[in-house]
């Protein structure tokens, strides 16, 4: 009976996932997606240019008997004013900035790293993250789609609030191996706030205690505090981008994970594909803005991203501290 029901349930998630499938384009599933290029559109019809042009050259030719050549005058001063200002800017103003504060911006705000050190193994990770984007464009994406559009929102707050607070407990444990004991003090608190009052994490009744959401602690982070290196960037197959030290690190964090102990097979992968399904579908409108070639934005996303994780958030300026000692 047991053996039927597991059956059963491959069955219907085949069935549930053919309709996604089929309702992709029917492209080549392995091609690079085209960039995106905004089609310019004009603001008023084809006929209204004519009589536009027309009035202009009557006012023009007006100001010219009147001996009134204010109007000209305001337009060739607007544009030689843009013209100059406007090149001055683009070619001269980091040059300028470099010759007289020894930096230029292009570099302040570019990696310390050259891509090739960064991302030594560029043609295997093109060919995962292809490979990825394909499984999430014929499957992942549908379902995603699917299921914001058919959930309510605050059913969809709930479920995040839900999967937010279990991950508390990975928070904790990472906390303390990294000795940040406010932090793990107040993700505790979070966990034991929510967990009762806010009914099983659906409501995050904490943050109106004064008990903010952190942006999270994994093990790659304790690592990195620990001296580990990242090394190379990698795109793990299933899994997205990743790094050296990092890709090892979710082993520790599935074993961490309080979904990895339902004794439950079929509700523990339940829940694993609903928190999965709801995380994609987060990101849908991020998702939307990313233009050029994806990979390498979504590359820079990620290292950035770790970055900043691994630091707290602490950045250090330089840009803006080289300018302060000139009181602009």
């Amino acid at each position: 009976m047991l053996e039927r029901t597991h059956f059963t349930a491959w069955v219907l998630t085949a069935l549930l996932s053919a309709p996604l499938a089929l309702a992709q384009d029917a492209s080549d599933p392995f091609a690079e997606l085209p960039d995106e290029v905004p089609a310019t559109t004009s603001s008023q019809p084809a006929e209204s240019s004519q009589p536009a042009a027309t009035s202009d050259a009557e006012g023009a030719a007006s100001n010219a008997e009147g001996g009134d050549d204010s109007g000209a005058s305001e337009d060739d001063f607007g544009s030689e004013l843009e013209d100059d200002f406007g090149s001055e800017l683009e070619g001269d103003f980091g040059s300028a900035l470099e010759d007289e504060y020894g930096f230029d911006p292009a570099d302040e705000f570019s990696s310390a790293e050259e891509p090739e050190d960064r991302d030594p193994w560029e043609g295997f990770n093109r060919a995962m993250f292809r490979f990825n984007d394909t499984a999430d464009r014929w499957f992942l994406k549908p379902a995603a789609v699917s299921y914001r559009q058919v959930t309510p929102i605050f059913m969809q707050t709930g479920v995040s609030n839900f999967f937010s607070n279990l991950r508390e407990i990975n928070n904790v444990l990472n906390s303390v191996l990294q000795w940040k004991w406010g932090q793990a003090s107040n993700d505790t608190g979070r966990f034991l706030v929510n967990s009762t009052v806010g009914l099983v994490g659906l409501f995050d009744v904490a943050q109106h205690m004064g008990l903010e959401r952190s942006d999270g602690e994994d093990f790659g982070q304790t690592l990195a505090v620990w001296g580990v290196s990242s090394g190379p960037y990698v795109v793990v197959p299933f899994w997205g981008p990743s790094t050296v030290r990092d890709a090892p690190a979710v082993v520790v964090d599935w074993y961490t994970n309080p979904l990895s102990y339902v004794d439950d097979s079929a509700v523990e992968n339940t829940l694993k594909a609903l928190d999965l399904i709801q995380t994609r579908a987060s990101l849908l409108k991020a998702e939307s803005l990313l233009q050029g070639d994806r990979y390498v934005l979504m590359r820079d996303a990620y290292l950035q991203r770790r970055e900043f994780l691994i630091n707290d958030g602490e950045q250090e300026d330089d840009f803006g501290g080289d300018l302060d000692e000139y009181d602009f």
